[in-house]
């Protein structure tokens, strides 16, 4: 596959529309290599003592310290909590693979020799979401394969020199899974302990998207099971009708708010497609500035979508094909590297983080995303400016609540 694309389809230009989204014909693809999670292992720009020693965190080289949601007994909940996805990504490690993370998932289950009969694609796409909502995923939407969206290459992580990103011949759809977060430790970014929603959900997707691929390789047909890897799953997620893009460069669905990790399958069984969905939260997000303000090193921009002008202006890091809000990554990930653990302050202060179980919430969302019009989201901003910030979960209190 080359990494400047022919002229896009018309069908799926209608959908860039739909879905929001301005992108430069004939645009380059974005190559791995400069996702700034492997910048951190090659490029000196990046990778530092702190993001080595954040790494190591990962494994037995946490550095617990003094402050309430950094304790062995944080880092140790978080590093368990990511034990069954690192186990399925380091499996290939021998050939240069991080499965699920820089490498597509490895099949274990042979294609069937036989298609099953199917019904009509309405009918399958039915019954593979009942299937994945089955099997543990939280949200379940289906779109057409676009290469625009797949990495032009990925690092070979034993040189850390790219090689082709390759995917199988005839695939046709993209079947996009949303695996929710624990909202209660959430609430606590950031700590290490809040890294355990992370890595229970990455280990949690793992197993979840394997097993779909299973069944529908069992069915006879091909599915390649990713996670991370391979194509960027957030315009998926978007041309599935999941959610809308925020200011704070996550999905943002109506069920969760930016409270998910994302899997995908790549796969020819024929399925009808959903589309992008207006559901207002981006027009909300347009006039609503609360995780930027609260983002500790500004790495999130202030104004209207841009090609990366903002924040990011000169990052290699920076998709710079769609419109869009871009992070400064270099100045996010530092601040990583520097906590020992992932910061996620703008996912939990997102006013969209909310668990919809209070009817004040429901009609909080309801007036957020326009459906009583201009002046509910009007009142909805007034709502939320009178409200506030929700206050950080001390980690303490989360262990006491849980019996710790």
């Amino acid at each position: 596959m080359s990494a400047r694309q022919p002229q896009t389809p018309k069908h799926l230009r209608e959908t860039d529309q739909a879905a929001g989204f301005e992108f430069v014909e004939g645009a380059a693809r974005f190559s791995q290599m400069n996702d700034i999670f492997t910048r951190a292992f090659w490029d000196d720009r990046v990778r530092s003592e702190d993001t080595d020693a954040f790494f190591a965190s990962y494994r037995m080289e946490a550095a617990p310290r003094r402050g309430d949601g950094f304790s062995q007994k944080d880092f140790a909940l978080r590093n368990a909590s990511w034990l069954i996805s690192d186990m399925i990504s380091e499996r290939s490690a021998h050939d240069g693979e991080r499965e699920g993370f820089q490498a597509p998932l490895r099949a274990q289950t042979p294609i069937a020799p036989m298609q099953a009969p199917l019904g009509t694609p309405e009918l399958e796409a039915d019954q593979i979401k009942r299937v994945a909502k089955m099997f543990g995923a939280d949200l379940c939407g289906i779109t057409e394969i676009d290469l625009r969206w797949h990495y032009s290459d990925r690092p070979d992580l034993r040189s850390m020199e790219a090689v082709p990103n390759e995917l199988p011949e005839g695939l046709t759809h993209v079947i996009v899974m949303g695996h929710a977060m624990e909202a209660d430790l959430v609430e606590t970014y950031p700590s290490a302990l809040a890294g355990a929603a992370t890595g229970r959900e990455y280990s949690h997707e793992a197993a979840i998207v394997m097993q779909m691929a299973a069944y529908i390789r069992n069915l006879g047909f091909e599915a390649v099971a990713s996670m991370n890897d391979t194509a960027l799953v957030i315009p998926y997620a978007i041309k599935a009708g999941l959610g809308e893009y925020g200011r704070n460069q996550m999905v943002l669905t109506p069920e969760f708010g930016p409270r998910l990790r994302f899997s995908k399958i790549f796969t020819n069984m024929p399925l009808a497609v959903d589309g992008p969905r207006d559901l207002g939260i981006k027009a909300y997000c347009e006039g609503c500035t609360i995780c930027a303000q609260a983002c500790p090193v500004k790495a999130l921009p202030l104004g209207l979508p841009d090609f990366g002008e903002e924040v990011s202006a000169g990052s290699p890091s920076t998709f710079r094909a769609v419109r869009k809000w871009s992070s400064n990554a270099e100045s996010c990930f530092g601040y990583w590297a520097k906590l020992k653990t992932d910061c996620a302050i703008c996912m939990r202060v997102c006013p969209f983080n909310r668990s919809y179980t209070d009817w004040r919430d429901r009609l909080w969302r309801w007036l957020a995303t326009g459906q009583a019009g201009g002046w509910g989201r009007r009142l909805a901003q007034k709502w939320q400016h009178w409200k506030g910030v929700p206050a950080r979960v001390k980690p303490k209190d989360w262990w006491r609540a849980k019996g710790g």
